[in-house]
């Protein structure tokens, strides 16, 4: 390969679209984008790639990128030893996947950037996080790295050993990703208890969540099975116990709700929360939820709302709501599209509001002092009222400045300065909103504004749910973001995803996640909303997952697509990560939809999905948490609610009672009256006949009615829906 032949003689990032790779692009290393310029040029030099994962809104990264990758010596090792590549994990998750698989099996832990060292055909050989340019606590240092492995690599015997360990480790990854273990099989019986046993006896009871240190994140998987379980009337199994542990007199259904009250409340009232402007950050850095790690990404600002939107219907809290509605418009105002589609995330570092041209500092954007509060806020009482209920002090709790976090309740707040409730609660809101615009004046966390498909399918899925138990509005704007996939991502003639879209920019073919949450996304709003397109789509997209990620030898579902770019290991995605369990999700989706369907297609395949990973499912219901939820409902089956009406239109006392009602497996199929709308639904999905939740459910003397139905038993049709519900719990 001549010098002008080489693509690995200049940085090639400036000509992405990644906003995380396009930081880099003025680093003196010579960056690579993951393809196929680079891997052949690692061949052709015969030298190691460096590979360097991360993504937009990661803190680490950041601090990786200043202290080692614009040093000009570290630079020249790079480029002189190694081929540099550096890839968007949220773009590419198969990338990712593959080697954050053998970080964590090799290191026991992993997380961003992720570093890794890979032979010329893609093999790695050594593997870490983020390291520091010098040693530091027993971590080694990057220079130091850098200089041994290029001095090994450059000696045959070592580097026959380095070869020797790719190739056990890409065993590895091949073992941890592709393999489907033992025989087919039930899962265990009522594995929604066993889950919340499990999660209900690993509860943090003092502070809310999991974990008994930091950092502490979101579970929302065990927060749905713990109400599951709660809604079935189980109650915490002894046999779960460890020997010598007493079960509490209170261990019944009422502890399962007393765990996610607990949880919620720690999310809601802390730290994770942004109490000024809305929203989730992405974790907690200690056990008690006190300080974030601040970036907001779209997936945990759909998750974690959705998780409260059930919390709210079991529980009733009336905060619940309120933040879900305050995330909602957080998600509105800073993420979301002109026109409808959402951006990916927020940063976790911004320049400090003393200082608009210095550096960034990580929260920046997020905390406050006292004076901070007094200078925003008109109304001395009020700020002294913001400062006591938010902890706001001199010392803080964050480098000299305090995120954020509820420390005294209001009412004593109240009764201490002699006020009402009502007066401190308008005293508080009357400083939040003045604190919200002087913060709208600091300098802002980056924007990563590329769309993907995957994320905006959850975000749409969580919507969906808002406009059925909060306020119907909802339903517009994922339906704006639906439509903005459709349009820029989705390929109706090759029935074909894209996952990325960037500025009138589409790449990279969708991946199972993308399919998967788009498409529960698309029918959560057919749930919504009655509109019968949104179905179509729903059902266009799990058509494209059997036909694109099934693999019938191995009966299981990959996250790549068949035929797609071949890593050294094409992964399945089993486990809840940062995102549900993409296979979980689908599996979901399809038991879902097969009740739309005239053939058993959807059905059989979701059901072998679910026999191929019995074990690990059984064994760890709570690592699988996603995929546990979609045993569950393959076991039990949905409670069908087929609504006889016209959609625009249903009863009153039928919205308002799914609104306020928490049903564990509901599955909403609204169906037209009158048969020549129901002829118009059947040729949009393209079925000759009425699909079984349709079927002979017409409507009783005229009016809407309701047919409650499970495993093809159904209620007689009834106008009650709180008696179809009655008759569904029973």
């Amino acid at each position: 390969m001549s010098d002008n032949a080489d693509p690995t003689t200049r940085n090639r990032l400036d000509e992405e679209e990644s906003p995380y790779l396009r930081q880099h692009a003025d680093n003196p290393v010579n960056w690579q984008p993951w393809d196929e310029q680079a891997l052949e040029a690692a061949k052709e030099r015969d030298v190691p790639i460096f590979l360097s994962i991360g993504y937009a809104a990661c803190h680490w990264c950041h601090v990786m990128e200043e202290e080692s990758f614009q040093d000009e010596a570290v630079a020249e090792t790079l480029n002189e030893h190694f081929v540099p590549v550096k890839v968007d994990r949220e773009e590419r998750p198969d990338v990712d996947s593959v080697y954050m698989s053998i970080c964590q099996q090799v290191t026991g832990r992993g997380g961003w950037p992720l570093s890794a060292w890979l032979t010329p055909e893609g093999k790695p050989f050594y593997v870490g996080t983020y390291f520091p340019p010098e040693e530091k606590r027993g971590m080694p240092g990057f220079r130091d790295l850098l200089e041994d492995l290029s001095t090994s690599w450059a000696d045959p015997e070592q580097r026959d050993e380095m070869e020797n360990r790719a190739d056990q480790w890409t065993d590895a990854i091949e073992s941890d990703l592709e393999a489907t273990t033992g025989q087919p099989g039930d899962p265990e019986e009522n594995i929604i208890g066993t889950a919340a046993t499990v999660a209900h006896r690993g509860a943090d009871r003092d502070n809310g969540g999991w974990g008994s240190g930091g950092p502490k994140f979101p579970q929302t998987g065990r927060i749905h099975a713990l109400l599951r379980a709660s809604a079935d009337g189980e109650s915490p199994s002894s046999s779960g116990l460890s020997g010598g542990e007493q079960r509490s007199p209170d261990d019944d259904g009422d502890d399962y709700l007393a765990v996610v009250e607990e949880t919620l409340n720690a999310m809601a009232d802390r730290g994770l929360y942004d109490h000024v402007g809305g929203g989730f950050h992405r974790y907690s850095t200690d056990s008690q939820w006190g300080v974030p790690h601040f970036e907001k990404m779209l997936y945990d600002n759909a998750e974690i709302p959705r998780a409260f939107l059930a919390g709210y219907q079991a529980i009733g809290n009336e905060r619940y709501a309120a933040v879900v509605r305050e995330t909602f418009e957080f998600v509105q105002r800073e993420l979301q599209h002109e026109d409808g589609g959402f951006f990916s995330t927020l940063d976790a570092v911004s320049r400090p509001p003393s200082d608009p041209d210095g550096e960034t500092e990580e929260g920046a954007f997020y905390v406050w002092t006292p004076e901070q509060v007094h200078d925003a806020v008109d109304d001395e009482a009020a700020a002294e009222i913001f400062c006591e209920y938010y902890g706001v002090t001199d010392r803080g709790n964050f480098e000299g400045q305090t995120v954020l976090g509820v420390r005294k309740p209001l009412h004593v707040i109240a009764e201490e300065r002699d006020l009402t409730e009502d007066e401190a609660t308008e005293k508080l809101q009357q400083a939040l909103d003045e604190a919200f615009a002087a913060r709208e004046e600091r300098p802002r966390p980056a924007r990563d504004e590329k769309i993907l498909a995957g994320w905006n399918g959850l975000m749409i899925s969580t919507l969906a749910e808002g406009a059925i138990v909060l306020d119907e509005e909802y339903a517009d704007v994922a339906a704006d973001a639906l439509d903005f996939v459709q349009e820029h991502l989705w390929d109706a003639d090759a029935g074909r995803l894209s996952r990325r879209y960037k500025d009138g920019d589409v790449a990279i073919d969708g991946y199972l996640e993308d399919y998967a949450f788009l498409g529960r996304g698309a029918l959560n709003l057919f749930e919504a909303t009655g509109d019968v397109t949104h179905l179509d789509f729903a059902m266009d997209l799990a058509d494209a997952v059997i036909e694109a990620f099934w693999d019938d030898e191995a009966e299981t579902l990959y996250f790549t697509p068949t035929g797609g770019e071949s890593l050294v290991a094409r992964p399945q995605e089993l486990t809840d990560q940062s995102t549900p369990s993409s296979t979980g999700v689908a599996v979901s989706l399809l038991l879902s939809l097969s009740h739309f369907r005239d053939d058993d297609r959807f059905g059989d395949v979701a059901e072998k999905v679910v026999r191929t990973h019995a074990d690990r499912i059984s064994s760890n219901p709570l690592e699988h948490a996603s995929l546990t939820l979609a045993t569950d409902e393959y076991e039990q089956g949905s409670l069908e609610l087929t609504l006889v009406c016209d959609p625009s239109d249903p009863p009153a006392e039928w919205t308002e009672t799914l609104a306020s009602t928490y049903v564990p497996r509901r599955l909403l199929a609204w169906r037209p009256a009158d048969a020549e709308s129901l002829d118009t639904w059947l040729a949009t999905i393209e079925l000759d006949d009425e699909p079984p939740i349709w079927a002979g459910r017409n409507a009783a003397e005229s009016d809407p009615t309701v047919y409650a139905c499970r495993n093809f038993a159904c209620s007689p049709p009834k106008h009650d829906f709180d008696a179809a519900l009655r008759w569904g719990r029973e």
